[in-house]
């Protein structure tokens, strides 16, 4: 009489529990499937730290680069040179937001080894509930505009190879076809699922996509415009050398946006990125001081800037594959090579890049693609693990001959379309007063 409700009792109990295990399996699969259809999980601390990786590298160009640069010509081009910086700022903008960034990173379908689609013309498709697959924890509109100011600053460091002779007008129709010819393919083969990335070419944070890409191309208009007049002969030493240290300390600062942010994380693999950068800037602006020291007998404001940017073109490729010491090395060797081929290559062979372009960041971003596969370290990032010396130098070969190929047969049409330097008489005078009708009081 009393076991029959006791066993009653048990299986009711037994069935309720199954019953509530069932409702909360199933609360957890809708909660699933909701998920899913939401989209990707956005997360705020690397949203966070992209926004402010994105205005750091922003902030290399303008004002830092446009310093760097206008300090070291001489003053009746200062306006100029600066006005390159932010025009190209302003042009570069508007090419990524409406074709670039679809041609670099999507995909190209039958192409896609050497170009992508077109899918995201005109930022068709992109909003802040969607995400690139590079980047799956940060909204695509912050991941667009993070690539952009890469995109930006490419262009604006060519323009230090032919500073105080080109024409502004061939300048900004130069930038437009450079732009969508040149930087847009290389960047989609190293990083958007082209053929560089997939033969195992490790480029961190650009040294092939930006500095190979810029310093070859700085080259190839500083020997087609030729020699500025008076070259070799008259004083076109740097009219305000201050400007160019507060240009050189921005590069530096924004520069941890430029490499730590190429993580698009705050993440561990962030911080070894911002260590190395710190690293291998302060190795490559010592070696290059005391280079300097030994042969003049004197270390110069202009040297030790000049090294501390090689070191940071230099750790670029490398930033998220080395680990310290490796960062050193490539700091130290980088400081070397630049100091040699800016000091004393360019005066045996007598071209004009009239600010080192080629010399410092084709030459630092070369050492630094070739040494990011000496130095690779897996503990650092598992990708590391088929680091190869041969595939880097393959990703150096292929974007100098590209490059420089490209870069002059764009000269061609510019110089048919709206010349490409200015007159004798206003290269005489000066760009800013002929070009832009201001010039810099004495």
């Amino acid at each position: 009489m009393i076991a029959r409700p006791i066993l009653a009792g048990s299986l009711g109990a037994g069935v309720a529990a199954l019953a509530a295990t069932a409702a909360a399996a199933q609360e957890t699969v809708e909660a699933v499937v909701a998920e899913v259809a939401a989209g990707p999980a956005l997360d705020t601390g690397d949203t966070a730290w992209m926004l402010v990786s994105t205005a750091l590298v922003l902030m290399m160009t303008l004002p830092g680069l446009a310093l760097f640069y206008g300090g070291m010509v001489r003053r009746k081009n200062v306006l100029d040179v600066v006005m390159q910086s932010f025009a190209i700022c302003c042009v570069v903008t508007i090419l990524w937001m409406l074709f670039g960034y679809s041609l670099a990173f999507t995909d190209g379908g039958a192409f896609q080894s050497f170009i992508g689609g077109t899918e995201k013309f005109f930022m068709a498709g992109v909003s802040a509930e969607t995400v690139n697959a590079l980047a799956p924890t940060i909204p695509e509109t912050v991941f667009v505009m993070f690539q952009m100011t890469f995109a930006i600053i490419t262009p604006a460091l060519i323009t230090g190879a032919f500073a105080e002779r080109m024409k502004f007008s061939g300048m900004l129709l130069f930038t437009v076809l450079w732009i969508l010819v040149v930087y847009c393919p290389v960047a989609h083969w190293v990083w958007g699922g082209g053929f560089l990335g997939s033969m195992g070419v490790l480029d961190f944070a650009g040294g092939t996509v930006v500095h190979i890409n810029a310093g070859v191309a700085g080259l190839v208009c500083a020997l087609f415009i030729g020699r500025r007049i008076g070259f070799g002969e008259v004083n076109m030493a740097p009219h305000n050398l201050v400007l160019t240290f507060i240009g050189a300390s921005l590069l530096w600062v924004g520069w941890f946006g430029f490499n730590a942010g190429s993580a698009v994380a705050a993440n561990a693999l962030a911080g070894a990125a911002m260590l190395n950068t710190q690293v291998a800037t302060a190795g490559a602006a010592l070696a290059w001081m005391l280079c300097e020291w030994f042969v003049i007998k004197k270390p110069s404001v202009l040297g030790i800037l000049s090294g501390a940017v090689g070191g940071l073109v230099a750790i670029t490729p490398a930033a998220g594959f080395v680990n310290p010491m490796g960062a050193l090395w490539i700091g130290l060797l980088a400081g070397l090579g630049c100091y040699l081929m800016t000091v004393h290559v360019k005066r045996a062979l007598g071209y004009d890049d009239s600010l080192d372009v080629f010399g410092v960041h084709a030459t630092g971003g070369i050492i630094g693609a070739i040494l990011t596969g000496v130095f690779a370290d897996p503990a650092v990032n598992a990708l590391a693990e088929g680091a190869s010396v041969v595939a880097q130098v393959q990703g150096v070969v292929v974007t100098v001959v590209y490059t420089a190929v490209a870069t002059l047969v764009l000269l061609v049409i510019v110089r048919i379309l709206t010349g490409v330097r200015v007159p004798e008489a206003v290269e005489q005078e000066g760009l800013d007063v002929a070009l832009h009708g201001e010039g810099v009081p004495t």
